[in-house]
């Protein structure tokens, strides 16, 4: 499956310029202490050292009041054994870095309102520049003009990205662990239904009713649906985000109660129950203790959705309940047949395919709508995330740290879509008593070997 995606990702970047992120490390002329801001740069003007030690500490020159595209824009003396740091627009990368090194510069910092992008240049310029030339946000331009003062230093380099990605492998064991609790439990309770029709007992009845068998038809329904909403959420993201954000709290709690009831049914207390009354949803008196798990559940993500920003702790709350809503689902949704799980596995995958590396060619901004929705789109004014993902804080030092991703993300549908084809092989096994090697078998094999 990954051979198709990487030639197709491969054909759409060779017409583009390969970029690096790297950091720029900020201080004030006497003082040790400083700040790393993200850069964005292209090694085929000049390479950065890896290691901060290395990197030559130089004094910034602030020109960002001129985009430096003729030899006007030069100050008088030009910038020696200075890095000048100015505007971008009105003239190509090439001409920009050429003005500062024929004025004695030992880099370029561009400062860009819009998205970064790597600075492109042709064979014949690359061989004759040799300062490196990197874009910085506006946003950091203006952080860095309140926090230093005006001989500040800026050292630039790029550490290489760590052989092992801790935060990747938490992300990889919670969907691995949810998968295969998912699936175990969906089987078990498929189990004691059999038993119970066995026995004749009405409470298999009411297991059914929590049951959703799915139909060619629902797959069908449910990807145009998909389309549709991915689409929506690229060209009104700002209107929609919050909806979707509502909209989790709801099923969030829904899938954090049925995964913890369970658990407190056996607790010994409060199962007595509320008084007769005629109230929506309490007429049938349910235990004490349901309400109050209930209002637990609501709690936590109302808690979640207050504080959904504070990127320290917050991801906790998001990731707990996002495991609950897909344990959830993996017990409450069905495929059938074989023949339902190949149709959705297939749809899907075409589904990826065109939203991934085809749209980029319709788009303005030359991305994937989905990455842009995922991500969250750069010119969106509530700067809000959606909360379909797990999504770990990277835990080594690395650039994307720096560079608008913090976060290590998996998205729902990368745990439910294998996890529905999990479940199907663990109810086979039941189902053809055969000692659960299937849903062994097919959770090492669509986990581990993809790994």
């Amino acid at each position: 499956m990954r051979v198709p995606e990487t030639l197709i990702w491969a054909a759409f970047l060779i017409q583009k310029v390969v970029g690096e992120y790297g950091m720029a490390h900020f201080s004030d002329m006497g003082k040790s202490k400083g700040k790393d801001y993200c850069i964005f740069f292209n090694s085929q003007w000049a390479r950065l050292p890896q290691d901060l030690n290395k990197a030559s500490r130089l004094q910034i020159y602030d020109l960002t009041t001129s985009v430096l595209c003729s030899a006007s824009d030069v100050p008088e003396g030009g910038f020696p054994n200075r890095i000048p740091m100015v505007m971008r627009g009105n003239c190509t990368f090439y001409e920009k870095v050429r003005l500062a090194q024929i004025n004695g510069a030992k880099g370029l910092l561009i400062v860009s309102k819009d998205r970064l992008t790597p600075p492109a240049g042709n064979k014949t310029q690359y061989e004759e520049i040799d300062i490196p030339v990197a874009l910085l946000s506006y946003s950091d331009m203006l952080d860095i003009s309140k926090t230093f003062g005006k001989g500040r230093l800026v050292a630039m380099y790029a550490p290489n990205e760590p052989v092992l990605d801790y935060n990747m492998v938490i992300i990889f064991l919670m969907a691995v662990g949810t998968v295969a609790v998912g699936g175990y439990w969906a089987g078990s309770r498929d189990s004691k239904k059999r038993y119970m029709k066995h026995k004749r007992d009405d409470g298999a009845e009411k297991q059914d009713e929590e049951i959703v068998d799915v139909t060619p038809i629902m797959i069908c329904v449910f990807v145009v649906m998909c389309c549709s909403m991915l689409v929506l959420l690229y060209f009104f993201y700002d209107y929609l985000a919050i909806w979707v954000i509502a909209i989790f709290c709801v099923a969030s709690s829904v899938g954090l109660y049925s995964c913890l009831w369970p658990f407190v049914r056996r607790l010994p207390f409060c199962k007595c129950r509320i008084p007769e009354n005629n109230l929506p949803y309490l007429h049938k008196r349910p235990q004490i203790r349901m309400l109050l798990l209930s209002a637990l559940c609501v709690g936590v993500s109302i808690t979640w959705m207050v504080f959904r920003n504070e990127d320290q702790w917050a991801w906790v709350l998001q990731d707990a309940l996002g495991i609950a809503f897909c344990l959830y689902m993996l017990k409450t949704v069905r495929l059938p047949t074989f023949k339902a799980c190949t149709l959705l596995l297939v749809v899907l995958f075409v589904y990826d395919v065109f939203f991934v590396f085809i749209t980029p060619l319709f788009t303005k901004s030359g991305e994937s709508i989905m990455v842009e929705v995922a991500a969250g789109p750069s010119d969106s004014s509530t700067h809000e995330k959606l909360p379909m993902v797990l999504k770990v804080p990277r835990l080594n030092s690395s650039p994307l740290a720096l560079c608008d991703r913090p976060f290590s993300l998996l998205g729902f549908g990368d745990v439910l879509v294998p996890g529905l084809l999990v479940v199907y092989c663990h109810r086979f096994d039941i189902l053809t008593q055969s000692s659960r090697i299937y849903f062994v078998a097919c959770t090492i094999g669509k986990y581990v070997c993809r790994g």
